[in-house]
């Protein structure tokens, strides 16, 4: 096991941060506290997730097999209002998350733990369901390892070891398509979030004909990506040059296919960095060509080590664009804390945030309510992750509505008619696809709110971030003004 190093609230930033050349994906993870693969939660909220390969279990209820590399939770006994006198006893039905706890991308799990343990306390001992009969609820949350083959064989075992009901996923594309590729190719409901639903649909190409029937998504898309960023970048004057960061991987390559035409449309010129892969750590080529052709502006998609490595360097040697911004590195707190002061006005893309106007119909709190109940139970700082909630409280949904859980086909169509509020907002797939006003572009996917925003100097933790442009969304409100960043 790796060592930790949480940074706490008012903590100076470690001397010498700058100096190094590059920093190891195994060195970025011990500055931003994530190292290894034990994430705690505080507060009561019970067990530490899986690390290394091992598996903790806990059960209070039927026994559960846990996947490799899993914390299996089985709801234990406590009082429940969802439970009504004389509801006769049902079968345990078994949830599957597969989500990072660890690797470049183990900032998108690091609250999931928390979730889960949150939702065992809200099941209880059980729920009645649509068959009128209480069922225990079993979540097994699986570590992907940030690592696309894993998810794939994390998910497969979900399926035909563990006989999870629901497969759920969360986490970047290398994370959400494997597992539901193979909830396609098994015949297993799935359902997830925290994918650009492009990314989710085309999975490295066009989906097939007729769609999908086993996996449904809910999250934005790169229109609104488009709508937000064209909105932000304006607000500091520029010379529209922008050098573009997208790496070979599911996320950068589906940047590549979507931004080029919408970027020269709004006017802006375009200077490719290339399509390097994942783990680079010398950056000089990519820079010196930004800095040759001018790019005042930076965007692009890339882990929080990558982006650590790249915006370092930068800085040595000497570039400093008027605003960057890029997807995945710069949405959590760790990461902005583990490169310390150079991270001050860095942009990103906002897809939940306290302020957002949506109540959690499982725990009946605000955005605000539910990320301050987060901050007192594990010490740390609010993070977008949050919204994973979502997938349990759709998953609820879909449970209620279903006469009987073994009956895979019931518990699809379930989904695929989902109508419910959640904790980042409306997840309706009544709605008629295309049509004006509607949130669901394709079949199988609903878009969820996103907004876009700027790092500032915080004042309970290092850094807060800031709403800048609700572009699309006109419900999230805007708290500030993009500024320029400093050099």
């Amino acid at each position: 096991m790796s060592d930790q190093h949480e940074r706490m609230p008012g903590e100076k930033n470690e001397p010498g941060l700058l100096d190094a050349k590059a920093v190891s994906r195994r060195d970025f993870l011990k500055i931003a506290g994530i190292a290894g693969a034990t994430i705690g939660v505080g507060a009561g909220l019970g067990g530490l997730v899986a690390a290394c390969g091992g598996s903790t279990t806990t059960t209070a209820g039927p026994a559960t097999t846990a996947a490799p590399g899993s914390t299996t939770t089985t709801g234990a006994p406590a009082s429940s209002t969802t439970v009504t006198t004389g509801a006769t006893a049902g079968r345990e039905v078994k949830l599957g998350f597969v989500t990072p706890q660890t690797g470049s991308a183990a900032n998108f799990g690091i609250a999931d733990k928390y979730c889960v343990d949150l939702f065992k306390t809200i099941v209880g001992d059980g729920m009645v369901l649509g068959d009128g009969q209480k069922h225990p609820i079993s979540v097994t949350l699986v570590d992907s390892q940030s690592n696309a083959n894993r998810s794939s064989q994390v998910a497969g075992d979900l399926i035909l070891n563990n006989k999870v009901d629901i497969l759920m996923a969360a986490s970047s594309g290398d994370n959400t398509t494997p597992v539901a590729d193979q909830a396609e190719a098994n015949g297993v409901p799935c359902i997830s979030t925290d994918t650009p639903w492009q990314a989710w649909y085309n999975r490295g190409g066009p989906a097939p004909t007729g769609g999908y029937k086993w996996t449904y998504h809910a999250f934005w898309g790169q229109e609104d990506n488009f709508g937000i960023y064209f909105d932000m970048w304006p607000q500091v004057p520029n010379n529209k040059i922008v050098g573009v960061l997208w790496p070979n991987d599911v996320d950068g390559n589906n940047y590549r296919a979507k931004w080029p035409a919408p970027m020269t449309a709004a006017g802006y010129k375009t200077i490719d960095g290339g399509s390097f892969q994942d783990g680079l750590e010398d950056f000089t080529d990519i820079i010196t060509k930004f800095k040759e052709g001018g790019a005042e502006i930076i965007s692009g998609v890339m882990s929080p080590p990558d982006f650590t490595n790249f915006w370092k360097q930068s800085k040595q040697q000497s570039y400093n664009p008027k605003i960057s911004g890029v997807g995945k590195a710069l949405l959590f707190p760790q990461s902005v804390d583990a490169m310390g002061s150079i991270a001050n006005g860095l942009a990103t893309t906002i897809w939940w945030h306290p302020t957002y106007p949506f109540k959690s119909p499982l725990t009946n709190e605000t955005c605000q309510q539910f990320a301050d109940s987060y901050e007192k139970a594990s010490g740390k700082q609010w993070t977008q992750p949050l919204l994973h909630f979502m997938v349990f409280e759709w998953a609820v949904d879909v449970l209620k509505r279903v006469k009987s859980v073994d009956d895979k086909q019931q518990i699809i169509d379930a989904v695929s008619t989902t109508k419910v509020e959640t904790i980042v907002g409306p997840i309706d797939f009544t709605q008629q696809v295309g049509a004006a006003g509607s949130t669901r572009p394709v079949p199988n996917v609903v878009r969820t709110p996103l907004a876009g925003g700027q790092w500032i100097k915080g004042t309970k933790f290092p850094f807060d971030l800031v709403i800048c442009s609700n572009k699309n969304w006109s419900m999230v409100p805007v708290t500030a003004k993009m500024q320029p960043l400093t050099a």
